[in-house]
């Protein structure tokens, strides 16, 4: 045993410690040898006081080398911390005990340890794989000592009806189980190699090094053989003890997770987190089995440590985090708070007064035709009969129900009869695309999936969790092939049939409604968790901003607009388009669908404008004055340019146009006309304004709304915390609102980053406010390129390009390393070019001039012959995909596509 040999750890830390056993597989009085890595003494020799002690739990067939990064960080934090990392018996450098030790008897085994350290508390165990199970058996058994609990991909509890993972069936398989795992090292080499990315060599030969030669794997056999497979395993009552022991463990607890384990799945972490339901959780796209392998698990959890010391038996605790604002809307002009209004509360108003029998919801087949409606009194009917049904099926307070279903009738009523049961509805559509959407879905475990027939195929092939119900009945045989187990149809014929309607469960403003997806434009698409208070929040800000009240009349060309329709009152028409594909929308599916219902507001996309104003021309006159007669246009989801806005003008020409800025985290944040888009620009042009321009004006925040900026620094960074509102300083732009997300869904790492500081959302886009107050948006911080000498963002420069003839979207990315990158802009041109790849001269020199009369000067010009944009909107262009693409090509590469 060398540890100066051991990648990432200090020799100082590594001792050997006799510990007496008081496990009934040894005899009386038996000692055991076991090998800790411990910076107790380190600690002591600096003079350092440890706020607490983490006691660290390696599974199979790891060590406490797992937990190095731990053991470092723990050293040095402001506020250290003891880490205590075993080595089981068995396992590591300790002792080869040459007796068969179940799970019962390792629980008694740590607690041996504790007892010889002489822990006092307080402890936080932190635990891995099996070594979860057995940390969380110490702390359940010494809650007196006991301050926290730390997991990483683990479970304690096997889901009735289900089959442990078909990786630990094999290891289990007595055609393979002692080769696999004690004759041959190939249980070590398949487990080392799920790290991701691969461990490098000489760590992975750490790993390997306590495990050579059979007779010290012996602990790696066994520890497989004591998986408790069924209720039957001589392991199972432990097992079961610590399972249902945690449902009353009341301490701090943070789960990290790999979601790409094909070992402890998302499944076995829904499972931690029913058990403990006030844990912080975080998930690490893209992690997998070996998360403190693949991941920096350190920061977060001495983070989550630091924001946790208040409660602990300190002298000097921290001083606590400056209160968030309030989430009650305030009333205009006053002090006071409004009454909370359900998110459902017109739909009940409106369904038992005169307007009852009107309609409510409507949608537009391909004739041009109104092919489904609901009256407010049957929308409501229809609500109340689904949520009974649902109730009877187990859908309740808490559960959550994956909504598959394109906007219209069925969706409205689904969503609004889930609500009402205080279910969590999760909304991820299929603009994420297939791999983004699984993913999404996945990292969610719902208990219940609704959906389409494709949604539910779509379920099936890829393994999405959930019980499924369809939306129409199905065949038998279909619905044996789908695994659905009931349909829409038939619970709302179920609810129907009962006498009376039962109260709404969702009594609490402050419990968890709905968990929102964002577009993924920039990294995996994260879970957007809202509170009914948050939500109700939401429909008060468009209502008071818009000025859209009941009775109001709009057609719903823009997903989260179709579901808000009814909350605020108004009747709402879906187009016939597929509204995950926004450009589907063509100006004839919007003048029909205006005229159904005799519209005055339309809410649509971005790129459905741009469809419907190629479309335009093919209009009859009936159409043209359909559109002449609409009143308020909205257009949300990704920036619209003003020659766009002055185009849709032509086919709306009574409408007010407004392209309110917001994201899934906040919807909407300001808002801005098209004539003060224009009075904002002629004042750029002229520098009338002091800050006006290089951007895109987004206008002033709407109501209850509360804007400032994080100001950039010389590497791109935005990590300061103290926000300013002056004018001219470029920064991240922060947002304060009622209607502001709840939180990331377990995402707690991002969720800690996205309110520093507290009581504000960090909105990842970069801008800066003109000397009037207004906002422009430069861009996403990801997008921020690091050139020497100066911080570029992408807005401006592309927008000067944008206005040459010959370019129809232009996208500045950054090559090279940060601080000496590289600015290139890549161009799709008009017409496109045949081939990607560098840019005509001539192109070029147009593009360079463009570039430089907004101040930034272009390395590299490019030519593509589309941008690659984001499958939702279908208008954001995927910079980070182009900078990757320009990089390989700016080296000499073959350009192939982007």
């Amino acid at each position: 045993m060398v540890a100066s040999s051991w990648p990432g750890v200090d020799p100082e830390w590594s001792r050997s410690i006799n510990v007496i056993s008081t496990s009934a597989v040894d005899a009386p009085g038996t000692t055991r040898r076991w090998h800790i890595l411990d910076n107790g003494a380190q600690l002591a020799r600096r003079g350092l006081t440890p706020t607490g002690t983490l006691l660290c739990v390696h599974g199979n067939p790891t060590w406490s080398y797992l937990w190095r990064t731990l053991l470092s960080a723990g050293s040095k934090a402001a506020h250290p911390w003891r880490v205590v990392a075993v080595d089981q018996l068995d396992m590591g450098y300790s002792e080869r005990t040459g007796t068969f030790r179940r799970l019962q008897d390792r629980i008694n085994d740590l607690g041996d340890l504790s007892d010889a350290l002489d822990l006092q508390g307080p402890v936080t165990t932190v635990g891995h794989d099996w070594g979860g199970v057995i940390s969380l058996g110490w702390a359940l058994a010494h809650q007196e000592q006991l301050a926290g609990v730390v997991l990483t991909n683990t479970a304690v509890h096997q889901p009735p009806g289900s089959s442990i993972p078909p990786a630990l069936q094999l290891a289990l398989h007595p055609a393979v189980h002692r080769w696999g795992t004690t004759t041959s090292d190939a249980f070590l080499r398949v487990t080392h190699s799920l790290a991701q990315p691969p461990l490098p060599a000489d760590v992975r030969k750490a790993y390997m090094a306590p495990y050579r030669g059979a007779q010290r794997r012996s602990g790696v056999g066994n520890f497989v053989a004591d998986i408790p497979v069924d209720a039957t395993h001589p392991s199972y009552p432990a097992l079961l003890s610590v399972a249902d022991g945690l449902r009353g463990l009341k301490v701090p607890a943070l789960m990290m997770w790999g979601p790409k384990d094909p070992i402890f799945s998302d499944r076995y972490l829904k499972d931690l987190i029913d058990r403990l339901p006030h844990s912080d959780v975080h998930r690490f796209e893209g992690a997998g089995h070996l998360v403190a392998e693949d991941r920096d698990i350190a920061s977060p959890l001495f983070q989550w440590l630091a924001g946790n010391e208040a409660s602990l038996p300190s002298p000097a605790p921290l001083p606590s985090p400056a209160p968030l604002p309030s989430h009650n809307p305030q009333t205009p002009g006053g002090s006071g708070t409004r009454q909370f209004r359900p998110f459902w509360d017109s739909v009940e108003v409106l369904a038992t007064g005169a307007a009852g029998g009107e309609t409510a919801v409507a949608e537009m087949g391909p004739d041009g035709t109104v092919s489904r409606s609901l009256s407010w009194h049957q929308l409501h009917r229809n609500i109340l009969d689904l949520e009974a049904g649902l109730r009877d099926l187990g859908v309740g307070k808490g559960s959550r129900v994956s909504l598959m279903v394109p906007p219209g009738v069925d969706l409205t009523v689904t969503l609004y009869a889930c609500l009402r049961l205080g279910a969590v509805v999760v909304v991820a559509d299929a603009g994420l695309g297939t791999k983004g959407l699984s993913r999404a879905v996945k990292g969610a475990t719902a208990d219940f999936i609704i959906g389409i027939d494709k949604a539910l195929l779509a379920a099936s092939l890829l393994g999405w969790p959930g019980r499924r119900i369809s939306v129409r009945d199905l065949p038998a045989i279909r619905r044996r092939m789908l695994g659905v187990e009931n349909s829409l149809d038939a619970l709302t014929r179920r609810g129907s049939a009962q006498p009376t309607a039962v109260p709404s469960d969702a009594s609490d403003p402050d419990a968890p409604a709905a968990v929102l997806f964002t577009s993924g434009s920039t990294g995996p698409a994260k879970g957007v968790l809202y509170t009914h208070r948050q939500l109700t929040a939401m429909r008060d800000t468009v209502a008071g901003t818009f000025g859209i009240k009941e009775g109001s009349r709009l057609v719903a060309g823009f997903a989260p607009f179709a579901l808000l329709g009814p909350a605020l009152g108004a009747v709402s028409v879906t187009p016939d388009m597929d509204v995950t594909a926004p450009r589907t929308l063509t100006a004839q599916a919007l003048a029909d669908a205006v005229t159904a219902i005799e519209a005055t507001v339309v809410f649509a996309a971005p790129a459905a404008l741009h469809n419907v104003v190629a479309t335009g021309d093919a209009l009859d006159e009936t159409g043209r004055a359909a559109l002449s007669r609409v009143s308020l246009l909205l257009s949300a989801g990704a920036p619209v340019p003003e020659p766009l806005l002055a185009k849709v003008r032509t086919l709306l020409p009574g409408a007010s146009l407004h392209t309110p800025y917001g994201m899934t985290e906040a919807l909407p944040v300001t808002d801005i006309s098209l004539e003060e888009i224009q009075a904002a620009e002629a004042e750029a042009a002229s520098g009338s304004v002091p800050g006006a321009g290089n951007g895109v004006c987004v206008g002033t925040p709407v109501q209850g709304a509360r804007l400032a900026i994080i100001p950039l620094e010389a590497d791109g960074r935005a990590s300061g915390s103290s926000p300013v509102t002056s004018h001219g300083i470029t920064g991240e732009i922060l947002v304060s609102a009622p209607h502001v997300k709840d939180s990331y869904d377990r995402l707690w790492l991002t969720q800690q980053e996205s309110v520093n500081p507290a009581g504000w959302h960090r909105t990842g886009d970069v801008g800066h406010f003109d000397a009037v107050g207004r906002l422009w948006v430069e861009g996403r911080l990801a997008h921020v390129v690091t050139a020497p000498g100066a911080v570029v963002t992408p807005v401006g420069a592309e927008q000067a390009i944008e206005r040459l003839d010959s370019v129809r979207l232009a996208a500045i990315v950054g090559v090279g390393p940060t601080g000496t990158q590289a600015v290139a802009a890549v161009v799709e041109t008009v017409p496109p070019v045949r081939t990607a790849g560098p840019a005509t001269p001539q192109l070029a020199g147009h593009v360079r001039r463009a570039a430089l009369d907004a101040g930034v000067q272009v390395s590299a010009v490019l030519a593509v012959p589309a941008q690659p944009t984001d499958v939702r909107h279908n208008a954001k262009i995927d910079r980070a995909r182009l900078a990757r693409w320009a990089a390989r090509v700016l080296a000499g590469g073959r350009p192939g596509t982007p």
